[in-house]
C-alpha cells in the first residue's frame, strides 16, 4: 500500500487524472491558520484564486511568506523545467501547463510551467484538501485535512479543452457564466465558446446598433419542450449582457486561464438580428419588417441578405466585439456559418444578381463568400475567424479553423488540407442529449450518451497522418440550451458527463488506447461529494430525482449509437 492507503498501482482520487502520482514516506503536510503562502513572480492569479477561494472555505488566512519553501507553508513558482514534464509527454504543445505538486512534511510546492500550470497545480491541491475545500466558508471551523506526501506530476493532453455554451435559446445570467466559469476551471477546461446570438436571442449590447438588444433580445414566449411539442411557456423570455458584464464575464475567465472565444453566428441563425433591423434580410422575398425573435427551435428559413450593407453592419458589430474580447485572451471569433437554409437565396432575385455579379457557382459558394470576407477581414486585425464545419461547404476559407460538429469527416477533411480543427461531434459531446433511455429523462433529446459513452470518446480520429492530427487543437463539448431553461436544467445535462470529458481533454490517452472507467468510476465517488459542495444539480447515478423529471414535455429521442470515429 502507498502512504495515502491506496493500492500501487491507483492514483488518488484527482480529475482529471494526472500523469503521475507518486507517494512517499516523508510524513505529511496539516494546513493551519499559521499556514503561509509563498506566490514567486507570476503566479498571482493562483496566489489570488488560492487565498479567496480555498482559504476561504477552509478558514485559512494564507499569509504572505517573503521567501519559498518555508516550514507550514504552500510555495507557488515557475519554473521553466516542469515544461519538460509536457515535453516528455506530448511533445511539448502546452508546456506552459504543465505542473508538478510536492507535499512534504513541511508544506505544498507547486512548479508550473507557466502562470497557467501553476493555476492547474492549485487545482489539484483544493482536489486533495477534501470535497470541504470546496464549499465557500467552513463547515467546520478549526477541523484540519493531512495531506499525505506524494508528487503529482501533470501536463494537458489537448491545449483546447473547450465547452460552449448557448446564451441565445434560453439567456443564463451574467452571475451563473461566472459560476459556469468557475466550474470550468475546477476541471481544467480553458476554452469558453460563448454562444452569444441566435434566432432566438441577441445577447451582447452594440452601441452603434441598439436595436439588436432593444428587439432582438427579446421575444414574447418560448416553445416548452422541443419544437414538435404542443406546449408553449407564454412567459415572455429574453436578456443580454451590457458591454461592462461582457469584459467582467473575460476578465474573470482570464484570471482562471480560459480563453473566451465569442460567436456570431451569420449568415444563417440571424432572425434576432434581422428583426431589429429588417434591411439586413432578403426583403424581396419575405416581409422582413413583421419579423421578431423566433419562439421555436429548430432552424429559421430567414437569413441574412448578401448585400454590401450587411457586410458592412457586421464590420460595425466586429470592430465592436473585437474590443471587448482582446487578442491575448480571445485570438478566435468564431462566425458560425451553421444551418443556413438556401430557399430565401434561391427565390431572391437580388440574391441570384449577387451571385452572378460575384462570378459564384451557387448558394453553397454565396454562403462561403460571407464566411471568407469575414476571415479576410479578422485576420487583418490580428484574429483568426473560427466556424461550423458547414464553412467547408463551396470552398473553405484559407485561414479558417473548423469546429466539427456532424460527425469526424468534416474535421479529418480540414485537418488533412492543412486546416487546424476541434472536434466536437455531436454524436459523442453534445451534451444535451439524454443520458439514459428510461422514460423520466427531462425532455430527452437525441442520442443516449451515458457517463462512460462520454468517457470512452477520442477527439483524435485514428489514422490521421501526423501532419493532419498537429491540426487538431483539441476537443469541445456543446450545451444547446433549447430544453434548459435555466441553471438547474443546464447542471442537470452538463454533469457529470462534462467531468468525463475534461479528463478526455486533459489526460493522456494509454499506451492501450483504452481509459480504464472502473478507476474514473471510483475517483468519481469522490468528486460528487466534491459537485455536492459546489451546489451543482447534476444527474445522480441512479438517474434523476423527482424534481428534476418534466413528465408530459415532449422530446425528440434519436435511435442508434454511431461509432466514435
Amino acid at each position: 500500500m502507498t502512504a495515502d492507503g491506496n493500492p500501487p498501482d491507483r492514483l488518488p482520487e484527482l480529475i482529471p487524472a494526472p500523469l503521475s502520482a507518486d507517494a512517499h514516506e516523508d510524513g505529511g503536510f496539516t494546513p493551519d491558520i499559521r499556514t503561509t503562502l509563498h506566490a514567486g513572480a507570476g503566479t498571482g492569479t493562483a496566489e489570488r484564486w488560492l487565498r479567496s477561494t480555498v482559504g476561504a472555505a477552509l478558514g485559512l488566512p494564507l499569509a504572505p511568506a517573503a521567501e519559498p519553501g518555508g516550514e507550514n507553508s504552500v510555495t507557488l513558482l515557475i519554473d521553466e523545467d516542469v515544461q519538460n514534464v509536457q515535453n516528455a509527454a506530448n511533445g511539448g504543445g502546452q508546456a506552459a501547463e504543465a505542473y508538478r505538486l510536492t507535499v512534504t512534511g513541511r508544506g505544498v510546492e507547486i512548479r508550473g510551467g507557466g502562470p497557467a500550470g501553476v493555476f492547474w497545480g492549485v487545482q489539484s491541491l483544493r482536489q486533495l484538501l477534501g470535497p470541504e475545500a470546496f464549499r465557500r466558508a467552513p463547515v467546520a471551523p478549526g477541523a484540519t485535512r493531512t495531506l499525505a506526501a506524494r508528487t503529482v506530476v501533470d501536463a494537458p493532453r489537448l491545449g483546447w479543452r473547450g465547452v460552449m455554451l448557448d446564451v441565445g435559446r434560453h439567456f443564463t445570467h451574467k452571475t451563473d457564466v461566472l459560476r459556469f466559469l468557475d466550474l470550468m476551471a475546477a476541471h481544467k477546461l480553458n476554452v469558453f465558446h460563448f454562444h452569444l446570438t441566435d434566432d432566438q436571442g441577441w445577447r451582447i449590447e452594440i452601441k452603434r446598433y441598439p436595436k439588436l438588444t432593444e428587439v432582438g433580445a427579446w421575444r414574447t414566449r418560448s416553445k416548452w419542450g422541443h419544437r414538435y411539442s404542443e406546449l408553449w411557456d407564454e412567459k415572455p423570455h429574453g436578456g443580454y449582457y451590457t458591454q461592462d458584464d461582457i469584459r467582467e464575464i473575460v476578465a474573470y475567465a482570464a484570471e482562471r486561464h480560459i480563453r473566451v472565444v465569442p460567436e456570431i453566428d451569420l449568415p444563417g441563425h440571424s432572425q434576432a438580428a434581422i428583426a431589429a433591423y429588417p434591411e439586413l434580410g432578403n426583403t424581396d422575398v419575405v416581409d422582413t419588417a413583421s419579423l421578431t425573435p423566433w419562439d421555436n427551435w429548430g432552424v429559421s428559413p430567414n437569413v441574412l441578405a448578401p448585400t454590401e450593407h450587411t457586410l458592412r453592419f457586421y464590420e460595425g458589430v466586429l470592430e465592436e466585439v473585437l474590443d471587448l474580447f482582446p487578442a491575448a485572451t480571445s485570438p478566435f471569433i468564431h462566425m458560425g456559418g451553421d444551418e443556413c437554409p438556401k430557399d430565401q437565396w434561391k427565390a431572391s432575385p437580388a440574391a441570384q444578381a449577387r451571385i452572378a455579379e460575384l462570378g459564384l457557382a451557387d448558394e453553397d459558394e454565396l454562403q462561403s463568400w460571407f464566411i471568407r470576407h469575414f476571415d479576410t477581414w479578422l485576420a487583418a486585425r490580428g484574429r483568426r475567424l473560427i466556424g461550423w464545419d458547414e464553412i467547408l461547404e463551396g470552398g473553405l476559407a484559407p485561414g479558417a479553423t473548423v469546429s466539427s460538429w456532424r460527425g469526424y469527416a468534416g474535421g479529418i477533411a480540414a485537418a488533412e488540407a492543412g486546416h487546424d480543427v476541434v472536434m466536437c461531434p455531436e454524436q459523442q459531446v453534445y451534451l444535451d442529449f439524454r443520458q439514459d433511455g428510461g422514460p423520466d429523462e427531462p425532455m430527452p433529446i437525441g442520442y443516449i450518451r451515458t457517463l462512460e459513452d462520454v468517457y470512452r470518446f477520442e477527439p483524435v480520429p485514428p489514422g490521421l497522418s501526423p501532419e493532419a492530427a498537429a491540426h487538431v487543437l483539441g476537443t469541445q463539448a456543446n450545451v444547446w440550451t433549447e430544453v434548459m431553461h435555466d441553471r438547474s436544467r443546464v447542471d442537470y445535462q452538463v454533469f457529470p458527463r462534462l467531468v468525463a470529458f475534461a479528463e478526455v481533454a486533459w489526460s493522456a490517452l494509454p499506451p492501450s488506447g483504452e481509459r480504464d472507467y472502473a478507476d474514473f468510476s471510483r475517483r468519481m465517488a469522490v468528486h460528487y461529494r466534491r459537485l455536492d459542495a459546489l451546489g451543482v444539480d447534476y444527474r445522480p447515478p441512479g438517474g434523476p430525482l423527482p424534481w428534476q423529471k418534466r413528465p408530459g414535455v415532449a422530446g425528440f429521442p434519436r435511435e442508434g449509437a454511431p461509432p466514435n470515429v
